[in-house]
């Protein structure tokens, strides 16, 4: 079932442009009148995200070829909290999108039939002077409107748009930050998440059920779920579903993101006693951290819940199954390892999904799929960048981190063998720091393995996929929790004799970027690194970054400035004299997140002291390249960078 023809060389190492060249990304599938949606990120074209749909009813194969919505100058994206997510909503024969050239929304009426759509399909809903920032949102089609979140000045609002146009009108105004807004079956009930800083959603956030008139106006709310305020429990919330009449989350209150149901939701008053009832009370993850709108791990597909959960950082794919009052996840059996952004429909379900030798595609599961006994469907992304036999697969790796905890990490072997000792090793952290390191298929890896390096994913403390106390291992402690574990797992991997200890270099981007320069200040184990987009001054960061992240430093670090020492402290641009070995630096001069003057002065910094540094500047890039011509450059550079200093 996965699978796809190889490219690239069958024999010698993975070229940077297969890696990461042309590759699309696919996100956020939706199945909608017996179609499925999705947006697909090119690289080749600058980053532009498009949307593709497949016809893919009752568990026939889909199409044989997607058919694209949004060609040309199209390019749907949200700018919601900087990172986006949620950019399009669609019920049947309607499209609401975010259109990134104006930021505003935009209507499409698909043809009943397969003939071209004609310009006259789009239509701009939303005025081009509205100044807010839309996403995260569902069509209301009994009202003719859109319902979703509108980021303006410092708060978030919930807002409807009316399907034939015009301005946006508050429901809703959060106190801070809100989301994963969903309407009830019958349109009576309207259910979303909210948070306020400094805590993040996956600190702290609240379940908000609210009560919608005839005329679909707000009429009462109440938070039923979660905890918000420094004395209460920290207690998150994940992606509210309804499943029928009970609305289904995710809540960690018990140290995991388990299943909840508030049992009669739909029809229960404001002032109604709330029945919770845990539905899957396990030692695994049915969430993700919300950087994004629009995840997805769970799904109603008319009769019964689907999900993914995570154990020991694998995922595996779902059905939940009600007997005699109790509940039980059955996995099914499916060769994969990753799965997200879950839809359903009538009985069909659909999910992207990843495995240590399959790159991302779309998973179609039919009634009997679920059931297992038919033949789920699968369309990759993209074919496998090397032949079957060459790809190098993740091992899970436990060593000794920080405060004797058992920690995690992937390691990928070499691909390509050495005439004599050790392999050189790539130590990677995750972005976030809040993420994790997950084993689908990535090509940039096997650009390292396939040139005889071994690779390490370290799922330092702080990771999600392991319960809330592994998270919260991180507490107070970025910069020294992170940079002890990278530098352990390297450690474990040259004790072991799997590495040689003069050729382990470190690289990431962002917070990554950030633990790279921690990393090369503060331990003597690596020799190179290179860094993306890095926090090098925490102190700026703390004063200059966007709202989003406005008070995560708090729980990183400390409070800013009562903990200036300590930010001082850690921050790498306060130490570069420490740094005595080569460093590359990457940088997009439209980053929000992490300003370019960060990077100037730390290279600045490096170059004052003699030690070996490069910068690359691109114009048009923000916090993450989208341009695969950029991205071929980035790799490239580096690997030409740590061949030099590492006399490869």
């Amino acid at each position: 079932m996965p699978g796809g023809a190889p490219q690239g060389a069958a024999t010698g190492p993975l070229p940077a442009a297969a890696a990461v060249g042309d590759l699309p990304g696919w996100q956020e599938p939706r199945l909608a009148g017996g179609r499925c949606f999705w947006l697909e990120r090119r690289p080749a074209e600058a980053g532009r995200t498009t949307l593709l749909m497949l016809h893919a009813g009752r568990g026939e194969a889909p199409a044989a070829l997607p058919r694209e919505l949004t060609p040309g100058e199209w390019n749907l994206r949200s700018r919601i909290h900087e990172y986006g997510g949620g950019a399009y909503a669609v019920e049947g024969s309607v499209v609401v999108f975010v259109h990134d050239g104006d930021r505003c929304l935009w209507r499409l009426d698909l043809p009943a039939d397969s003939v071209d759509i004609p310009p006259d399909a789009f239509r701009r809903l939303t005025p081009p002077d509205t100044g807010g920032a839309f996403a995260d949102g569902l069509l209301d089609r009994p009202r003719d409107r859109w319902l979703g979140v509108m980021e303006a000045g410092e708060r978030d609002h919930l807002v409807e748009v009316p399907l034939g146009g015009g301005p946006p009108r508050t429901l809703h105004e959060a106190s801070d930050f809100c989301g994963y807004a969903v309407l009830s079956p019958d349109g009576r009930r309207l259910a979303w998440v909210e948070w306020q800083r400094p805590a993040m959603p996956w600190q702290r956030s609240q379940l908000w059920l609210g009560w919608l008139d005839a005329a679909g106006a707000l009429v009462a709310k109440r938070c039923v779920a979660g905890s918000a305020g420094r004395d209460a429990q920290a207690v998150s919330v994940f992606q509210p579903l309804w499943a029928g009449a009970d609305l289904v989350v995710a809540n960690d209150h018990g140290g995991w993101w388990n299943l909840e149901r508030l049992h009669g939701a739909a029809s229960l008053q404001p002032d109604g006693a709330l029945r919770w009832e845990p539905l899957l009370p396990l030692a695994a993850e049915f969430a993700l951290p919300q950087w994004v709108c629009g995840m997805r791990t769970t799904a109603w597909d008319g009769r019964r819940l689907v999900a993914a959960a995570c154990r020991q950082g694998l995922w595996q794919l779902g059905r939940i199954e009600e007997r005699g009052g109790s509940s039980t996840w059955s996995p099914l059996d499916l060769p994969f390892t990753e799965f997200g952004g879950l839809t359903a429909e009538r009985g069909e379900v659909v999910a992207l999904a990843a495995s240590p030798t399959t790159g991302t595609g779309l998973l179609q599961l039919g009634s009997d799929s679920i059931d297992g006994h038919g033949e789920p469907k699968f369309v990759p992304a993209a074919p496998r960048p090397l032949p079957i036999g060459r790809i190098s697969v993740a091992e899970a790796f436990w060593f000794e981190g920080w405060g004797d905890q058992p920690t995690h990490a992937w390691y990928y072997p070499p691909g390509a063998e050495r005439e004599e000792g050790p392999p050189p090793l790539l130590v990677k952290g995750h972005s976030g720091p809040t993420g994790m390191a997950s084993t689908g298929l990535s090509p940039t890896i096997q650009f390292w393995t396939s040139r005889g390096w071994g690779v390490v994913d370290v799922n330092y403390g702080g990771s999600t996929g392991f319960g809330r106390a592994y998270r919260e291992r991180l507490d107070g402690g970025w910069g020294v929790v992170d940079v002890h574990d990278c530098a352990a797992a390297a450690r474990a991997l040259v004790d072991a004799g799997r590495a040689d200890p003069e050729r382990v270099a470190i690289e990431g981007g962002s917070a990554a970027g950030f633990t790279v320069l921690a990393a090369l200040c503060f331990t003597d184990v690596f020799r190179a690194g290179a860094c993306r987009y890095a926090v090098a001054d925490l102190a700026a960061l703390a004063r200059d970054t966007h709202r989003f992240e406005a008070g995560y430093l708090e729980s990183l670090v400390g409070p800013w400035p009562a903990a200036r020492e300590r930010y001082e402290a850690r921050s790498p641009l306060f130490h570069a004299d420490r740094i005595r070995c080569p460093v590359i630096f990457f940088q997009g001069l439209e980053d929000r997140v992490v300003p370019p003057q960060q990077t100037r002065a730390m290279v600045e910094a490096l170059e004052h002291r003699g030690v070996p540094v490069e910068m690359h500047l691109f114009p048009g890039e923000g916090h993450g390249f989208r341009d695969g011509r950029v991205r071929i450059r980035v790799l490239e550079g580096t690997e030409a960078f740590f061949r030099r200093h590492l006399d490869l």
